[in-house]
């Protein structure tokens, strides 16, 4: 439940966006590919607040509020009282929210930090990733790559490979994919995906082989090993099963790309013949990553 004192709109994950919001964050996305925009966010006080290391999702929101022309300041842990001087984080929150700051994006590796700083700061907050949870923008992003490639996902199919169970990404993309009416199958060993992930437009495999040639996305993840303590199966079974490679990649339909949110990890969940194959969008994923915030910060800045 979100709280009474939130007063303006954050986006801690893809339930903070109607349908029809998510198309007009699209729509605003699409627009800023084709030209850059007028200084939409000049004079609004942004502030990233990373807690955790960061080289996609920082650098773009950083290239996004430069772009819309907002006043930019980046702190990282060891700039804050509250864990310095112990502070809280409500109080440090309260005192930016006084100095003028209307935008926070946060990183964190606790699970719901952003929703509560949200419900104690008087902007706008957008998650950029808390602990296993959800990681909103990326999913957007992801959803928007998907979209540009074929128009509507609605009758499509989507494999999501890997690491979903410690994958704030595939949460959200997840969400977003039952959203827009496309079939989603999680492929993994049960230690990574649950048999209980299956729901309505969602099925659990666990053999990729079988599930490549009726696909038209496969997104890949790394294994989150920072998130668990020990490898639940042998890397070397893991790789045999599920690593995307030139072998598996002949078994995808003509149309089908592969995507997958950063950072890759070579030899693991995927090998050289992918990073080299005709549908691969990783980069076309960093490019739409830029404006795809742009539009989530001016959306939620400057509304419909």
């Amino acid at each position: 439940m979100k709280s009474v004192l939130r007063t303006r709109r954050s986006l801690i994950d893809l339930d903070d966006i109607a349908e029809d919001e998510l198309h007009e964050v699209f729509a605003r996305a699409t627009a800023f590919d084709r030209s850059r925009p007028e200084k939409r966010l000049s004079g609004v006080a942004c502030v990233n607040l990373f807690f955790e290391p960061s080289t996609r999702t920082f650098t773009s929101f950083n290239l996004a509020e430069i772009r819309l022309g907002a006043e930019l300041v980046n702190l990282t842990p060891k700039d804050l009282s509250y864990i310095n001087k112990g502070e809280t984080i409500e109080d440090t929150v309260v005192t930016l929210a006084a100095m003028g700051v209307s935008v926070l994006v946060i990183r964190h590796p606790e699970e719901g930090f952003p929703r509560s700083v949200a419900a104690h700061f008087d902007g706008h907050v957008v998650n950029a990733g808390d602990g296993t949870n959800a990681h909103p923008t990326q999913a957007l992003l992801d959803l928007y790559t998907m979209l540009r490639e074929f128009e509507t996902l609605q009758g499509r199919t989507v494999a999501i490979v890997g690491d979903v169970l410690h994958s704030r990404v595939a949460h959200s993309l997840i969400a977003g994919l039952q959203r827009l009416s496309a079939g989603t199958v999680l492929v993994g060993p049960p230690a990574f995906v649950p048999e209980e992930y299956a729901t309505e437009g969602v099925r659990v495999s666990r053999d990729l082989d079988a599930v490549l040639p009726s696909v038209d996305v496969v997104v890949l993840l790394r294994i989150q090993r920072e998130r668990f303590a020990a490898m639940p199966l042998a890397d070397e079974e893991y790789v045999a099963r599920y690593r995307l490679n030139a072998e598996r990649l002949a078994l995808l339909p003509s149309q089908a790309v592969v995507m997958h949110p950063g950072p890759y990890n070579r030899g693991v969940e995927l090998d050289e013949s992918v990073l080299r194959f005709a549908g691969w969008r990783y980069a076309q994923q960093v490019v739409y990553g830029v404006s795809v915030r742009m539009a989530v910060l001016d959306f939620l800045v400057n509304g419909t």
